[in-house]
């Protein structure tokens, strides 16, 4: 696990994955799931397609490696199949909401799995179940296999192209039939999706890291408004959507969520986060004696930092990668327990030195403000708070688990304000200028967490359990 799991409240959205015309093929899906755990820790689930069409599936709660293990996979036979991790950012938290949803559609069965979040999601679903479908689970997801059974298309495909013609939003996904897996990207291509070479068969992914585990060569993304087809025969696509011109990438996949050996939106994450600490050194010039990075999402970053400024870079804290998220109880205290076991500073490297701690971004602000108080417990004379991106302000709607804007330390404190809360004796925030430069074409990203501009229109008062509440409301009927 990477980056927020370590208890800032921004967390990451989900990762699919799937195989295609592979020799045991649940097999590469699971090692594809390890690599894209960074994307979701929750729970996971795979669904296989065997040679007479018929489905298997197994879903569990935990991290891939507690999901899974070679027997289970072995029990999951076919060269087709299709995955998913999952961090909650519309549904709660339970096997139900575990993807990918498996379904007997009318043409056969159907299994999908997605990443994003749609935001015309509760009037769509107040819409079908007044129609009369019943719903299984508190997912967006859900909806698009609610569109399609209702399609007078001929078969999945097409009811697929008819169903995202209707949902607004994010959404990368893929969907299992008997004999192919479809990729659909929405317009705007918010979040990643790859395809790779495979021997003769392909798979998808969420990241091109994924590829590397399983020794798939990356072929191209799936681009924005395209559906592509993938089978035995090999591979067919299709615009069934006008891509959005520019497109509105999530330029948060650069700054944390996807891991740095992945090239995603055309770039390789590490340089772009390398040129992002060049910038930030720019900006935020400091005098001090060596930098640090808040591991593992803001090491590039730092690096980065180090190479622009001149001053060196240590490992100043140690990360524990072993720390289950329930380890520590919200109740035990201010939570300063679970900074400190999941972060351990190297006092010899700190002892009276001036620190730039660099890190990706600030959400609240108490994990960063724990963070300050232990290098300075560790002997540090002075620490200068350097951020990879612009003070966060407005949740995000695409994708991911946001607090409300009121909760967004950005959003409510100036940045002295939030200087003095941290206890840093400078703090630097890169600008939102300076972060687009740092991409080849920066009008292609969505940045509305910065600027409150969002590219598709939201409900500004959804959660992510709006659903969950509107399952509640409808299943208790009209009052007495």
């Amino acid at each position: 696990m990477t980056g927020w799991s370590r208890d800032k409240t921004w967390r990451e959205e989900c990762g699919v994955f799937a195989a295609v015309g592979v020799p045991h093929a649940a097999a590469v899906v699971g090692l594809g799931l390890h690599a894209l755990q960074h994307r979701g820790q929750e729970s996971s689930g795979l669904v296989s397609c065997d040679e007479r069409g018929e489905f298997h599936s197994h879903k569990g709660i935990g991290l891939v490696s507690e999901v899974y293990d070679d027997a289970i996979l072995a029990e999951l036979p076919g060269q087709l199949a299709v995955g998913h991790n999952r961090y909650s950012t519309t549904g709660s938290l339970t096997l139900e909401n575990t993807q990918p949803l498996r379904v007997v559609y009318r043409g056969g069965p159907l299994a999908l799995a997605h990443n994003g979040n749609l935001v015309n999601a509760r009037e769509l679903r107040q819409g079908l179940e007044g129609s009369g479908s019943i719903f299984q689970t508190t997912l967006d997801t859900e909806i698009f296999l609610h569109l399609m059974a209702l399609s007078t298309a001929e078969g999945p495909e097409e009811g697929l192209v008819e169903a995202a013609q209707q949902v607004r939003g994010a959404f990368s996904l893929v969907v299992l039939t008997r004999d192919a897996v479809l990729a659909l990207r929405d317009p705007h291509g918010f979040r990643p999706l790859c395809i790779g070479r495979l021997g003769d068969g392909y798979v998808v992914a969420s990241e091109t890291c994924a590829l590397d585990l399983v020794a798939a060569e990356f072929v191209r993304d799936v681009e924005p408004g395209e559906m592509v087809r993938i089978d035995p025969k090999g591979l067919r696509s299709r615009r069934v959507m006008p891509a959005a011109t520019p497109a509105r990438h999530c330029i948060f996949e650069h700054i944390y969520f996807s891991r740095p050996d992945s090239r995603v939106f055309g770039e390789t994450v590490d340089r772009v986060r390398r040129r992002i600490g060049h910038r930030l050194a720019e900006e935020h010039p400091v005098g001090a004696d060596l930098v640090i990075a808040v591991p593992d999402s803001s090491n590039s970053i730092a690096l980065g930092f180090s190479e622009r400024s001149g001053i060196r870079f240590e490992l100043g804290l140690i990360r524990n990668h072993y720390v289950g998220r329930t380890f520590i109880q919200p109740h035990q205290g201010e939570r300063d327990s679970t900074v400190r076991v999941k972060f351990n500073p190297v006092h010899e490297v700190l002892r009276g030195e001036r620190v730039v701690l660099v890190d990706d971004s600030i959400v609240r602000g108490t994990t960063s403000r724990k963070l300050v108080r232990m290098i300075r417990r560790a002997g540090a004379r002075e620490v200068h708070f350097r951020v990879g991106s612009p003070p966060v302000t407005h949740p995000c709607f695409y994708g991911i688990d946001t607090p409300s804007r009121r909760e967004l330390i950005g959003a409510v404190k100036t940045v002295e304000e939030i200087r003095e809360f941290l206890g840093a004796d400078s703090l630097g925030y890169l600008s939102h200028q300076g972060l687009l430069a740092c991409e080849r074409d920066g009008g292609r990203f969505c940045s509305a967490c910065f600027t409150g501009h969002y590219p598709v229109a939201v409900d500004p008062s959804a959660s992510k359990l709006a659903l969950e509440t509107l399952h509640r409301t409808t299943s208790a009927g009209p009052a007495s």
